[in-house]
């Protein structure tokens, strides 16, 4: 049995927190945060979901080092729910308590310095999995599971968005996470490959159509991060892979507006005599406005992929429309990301996944991901369509 840890125990990091306690057998389960009080909030939910007192709380600061020393020394295996720039902090904590641990989402740069780090990981006996969330994460599994089903493959199309049931204007759109992480994705380029290369591509953009079961007339552009390391990877195996963010009709455009005028940069102005950065106010402003806590989410994921398979040409497709769980009070952007992290997490618990510090597209084969994801009561309808 294993000694689990979960540092954050907000939305993600709580959900992530009631999977271990389902699935991963915890000798012990600590549930910590800077807030000693979220952390209790954190624990007692997840006991009372399962039954029995699984998980424990604690104070843990994942900006102070010796903290979270403190913390990864009496853990096995972590699952780090932090904001993303504050995770090279915690892999730093991690080699030196020689710690294995999985985390939500990163910047890609620092995903690759991490990786960097894989002989070192492998001679202190740790695995690292960085980007194990929802996007990154989930819908690379589903990239992989493609992949994995055929034999030349030109083309992985990922797409995924987090949405409210019930949308109102002007938005049409419910904030699911951190409004720092929406602006980042929004903001910051895409990494892609594109006619078998490396491509940077502005986000915001490329906007396209889509028709989704259950919810009709959807649009999709360019945001940052969703296939993190994975174009790297995969160059030589296929020749396109890319990822876009799934909203409701015209919401993309009122996003490029806050773009295109300045309201997301980090450049210090003067108003009213007082310095200030745009992008600050934004979030201030905007992390009440896109709230809305009286309606419930539902989380959209399709991958698409194009190649042949014993000489026939193939179209693969994978559909999740996931909603919030009234029975568990988990909204459906809480299970697919902190179920997915712990997924990932219990496979190195069970000995899945050796020492070493793993892009996240090579941890997993994505057979044994949607094994597992569907264990979990995530509908993944799978279809596949004969080209020619």
């Amino acid at each position: 049995m294993t000694r689990y840890a979960v540092l954050g125990s907000g939305m993600q990091g709580t959900a992530a927190a009631y999977d271990v306690a389902l699935f991963g057998q915890p000798a012990r389960l600590v549930l910590a945060d800077v807030d000693p009080e979220a952390a209790r909030r954190a624990a007692d939910r997840v006991n009372r979901l399962v039954g029995r007192p699984v998980a424990e709380p604690a104070q843990a600061d994942a900006s102070d080092p010796a903290s979270l020393r403190s913390l990864l020394a009496g853990a096995d295996v972590l699952v780090s729910a932090v904001p993303y720039f504050l995770q090279p902090r915690v892999w730093d904590a991690a080699f030196e308590t020689r710690t294995s641990m999985v985390d939500m989402g990163n910047d890609t740069a620092d995903t690759l310095r991490l990786l960097e780090r894989d002989a070192e990981a492998k001679a202190l006996g740790i695995a690292l999995v960085p980007d194990t969330g929802l996007a990154p994460g989930l819908v690379n599994s589903l990239g992989n599971l493609f992949l994995e089903r055929l034999d030349e493959a030109e083309t992985v199309r990922l797409y995924c968005g987090g949405l409210p049931q019930h949308p109102k204007p002007p938005f049409h759109y419910k904030l699911v996470f951190s409004i720092e992480g929406l602006v980042g994705e929004y903001t910051d380029e895409t990494i892609a490959l594109r006619d078998g290369e490396i491509a940077v591509i502005d986000t915001l953009d490329e906007l396209e159509e889509l028709d989704v079961e259950g919810l009709g007339r959807m649009e999709a552009f360019t945001t940052s991060g969703g296939t993190s390391t994975a174009p790297y990877t995969h160059r030589g195996r296929v020749r396109n892979y890319e990822y876009k963010t799934v909203r409701y009709p015209g919401h993309c455009a009122l996003m490029r507006v806050f773009k295109d005028f300045g309201f997301w940069s980090l450049e210090p102005i003067e108003a009213d005599g007082v310095r200030v950065r745009p992008r600050e106010v934004f979030h201030r402003l905007m992390q009440t406005a896109l709230e809305d806590p009286e309606d419930k989410d539902l989380v959209v994921v399709r991958a698409v992929a194009l190649g042949s398979r014993a000489g026939r040409r193939v179209r693969l497709q994978a559909d999740i429309l996931d909603y919030h769980d009234d029975s568990t009070g988990f909204s459906a952007m809480e299970r697919l990301t902190g179920f997915s992290s712990a997924i990932v997490a219990e496979e190195i618990a069970r000995g899945g996944i050796p020492p070493g510090c793993h892009a996240y597209e090579t941890a997993m084969t994505g057979e044994r991901f949607v094994e597992e994801i569907r264990r979990r009561g995530v509908e993944v309808r799978i279809r596949e369509e004969a080209l020619g």
